[in-house]
């Protein structure tokens, strides 16, 4: 008698750290569908590119790649959701706030595409970076105090996630992570380092908009020119590139610290 087919699994992805992760996990194979914005974070150049969770000008194109499992993340636009599910789609959001969650994610989506102990792999990977990336943080006197950005305009603050690697980079993030917050909020908490990484801008966030704060005058990082710019794709994407992420955030918090230190012999 013959066995049952298995269902081949097809996925598009509309969150480039789903895209990322399954790259990372050896399950591109399975990818039939991306967003523009995953080419910054995996190796899907010729995959056919849609929508993604905020703008999609045709369902009608993630339908036609015939998916089995169509992934996004939160936020997202309820509309465009909306028009997903009307099709009868599979669809699955993401939603992590902690490390904790992103390697949770990491198992889930290995389990779909079979590939735990390629999972398994990726997450002590990543737990091995950033306990390099801790380590050598210690060596640094003091934790600074450290504003991470996530969006200008109302002003959002970084992920949890990222105000977990400010800390093991050495730092202190000193507004609530992941939440709206105003300029009187961090003024009040007198940041040594500002660092910017607006969602979907690459690395065009703009440094200069933060030296005109009325509120942020007499902030230290202002006072210092301390404001940064990593690319966002770096801390916005929960999976592979925070590792990146952690790295390019120590080189920034490891050269102020040293400043400090300079500044307090002197």
């Amino acid at each position: 008698m013959a066995l049952p087919k298995k269902e081949v699994v097809r996925i598009v992805s509309l969150a480039p750290s789903a895209t990322a992760i399954l790259c990372a996990i050896g399950a591109r194979r399975l990818l039939v569908g991306v967003t523009k914005w995953c080419c910054d974070v995996a190796d899907v150049a010729g995959l056919p590119q849609v929508g993604d969770c905020w703008r999609m000008e045709s369902v009608a194109d993630v339908v036609a790649l015939r998916p089995t499992l169509v992934i996004g993340s939160v936020p997202y636009k309820q509309e465009t959701v909306a028009k997903l599910l009307e099709q009868r789609l599979n669809f699955l959001a993401m939603n992590p706030r902690t490390l904790s969650d992103i390697y949770a994610d990491i198992r889930l989506l290995a389990g779909i595409a079979g590939r735990p102990t390629a999972a398994g792999a990726l997450i002590q990977k990543m737990r091995s970076e950033f306990l390099k990336v801790e380590r050598t943080a210690k060596k640094l006197k003091r934790r600074l105090r450290v504003y991470c950005e996530a969006w200008p305009i109302p002003r959002i603050s970084s992920p949890p996630w990222v105000a977990e690697l400010v800390e093991l980079c050495g730092g202190e993030m000193i507004v609530p992570a992941g939440e709206k917050v105003s300029d009187a909020q961090v003024a009040e908490a007198r940041p040594e380092v500002i660092v910017l990484a607006w969602a979907a801008t690459g690395g065009k966030s703009d440094p200069e908009q933060a030296y005109k704060v009325a509120a942020w005058k007499d902030v230290p990082a202002i006072v210092e020119r301390r404001v940064y710019v990593v690319r966002d794709e770096l801390l916005n994407t929960p999976g592979p590139p925070l590792v990146q992420g952690a790295m390019e955030l120590f080189k920034l918090l490891q050269t102020v610290g040293l400043q400090e230190q300079e500044k307090e012999k002197g």
